[in-house]
């Protein structure tokens, strides 16, 4: 926040005259092509402010890495939305062994008091929490709907960036977010919160034009290349 961000979202901009409205605008407007470019030399300043921290994770055994062409956690979010941890105090507790890792083996048999791993050790365990973190809209679509709207759809969210699990080709925008889709009145909304703020108005206002029977002309629906 303090690299990254603090000239759109702070109350050193509030002072300069920019509310969250403007910065929320500010952001939107840079095009999705030159992020990586923007963003690898902020993530190399992080590097270097907080070199301890992160040499700490790595002998603590965090499989620390700054996505493929080092720009960072907020492109890994916009490619593939995972793949990435904000530490919110866990990490600490990772560094000081407290929380302790075990990276490159699967899950191999749970026993009654134990987990057993695919390279033979054993672990005991009084609580197993599975933490599968965020699920595809897509996927979810087929759970929700059915397989054949998922696959009428496509991908949803990504870059078509061609790196890992965000495969091209090259979108220029997020997949099928706040848009029409392949799928007659199904839409998609996602995001943080400043997506979550910004984009909702202009999706609302695409409903509500429908709505309203004002004419609503999609110039090319998104094409599907991908159906998961």
């Amino acid at each position: 926040m303090d690299i990254g961000l603090s000239a759109l979202y702070s109350e050193k901009a509030v002072k300069s005259g920019i509310d969250h409205h403007k910065a929320d605008l500010i952001f939107a407007s840079v095009p999705y092509k030159v992020l990586p470019a923007v963003q690898t030399p902020l993530y190399e300043q992080m590097k270097k402010k907080d070199a301890g921290f992160y040499k700490r994770l790595e002998k603590a055994g965090f499989m620390l890495d700054w996505g493929e062409d080092g720009s960072g956690l907020f492109m890994k979010y916009l490619r593939r939305g995972s793949g990435y941890y904000i530490d919110v105090g866990a990490s600490e507790l990772v560094c000081d062994g407290k929380i302790k890792l075990k990276s490159g083996v699967s899950v191999k048999e749970i026993k009654p008091h134990s987990i057993v791993f695919s390279d033979g050790s054993e672990l005991e365990a009084d609580l197993i929490i599975y933490a599968t973190g965020y699920s595809s809209m897509n996927g979810w679509a087929a759970r929700l709907i059915s397989q054949e709207v998922a696959d009428k759809v496509g991908k949803v969210w990504g870059l078509g960036s061609g790196t890992k699990k965000d495969p091209g080709p090259w979108e220029g925008e997020l997949r099928n977010m706040w848009k029409p889709t392949q799928q007659e009145a199904l839409w998609f909304h996602g995001g943080n919160l400043h997506q979550s703020r910004h984009y909702s108005q202009f999706l609302s206002l695409q409903l509500k034009a429908r709505q309203e029977g004002i004419p609503t002309p999609v110039y090319g629906l998104p094409e599907v290349h991908h159906k998961a």
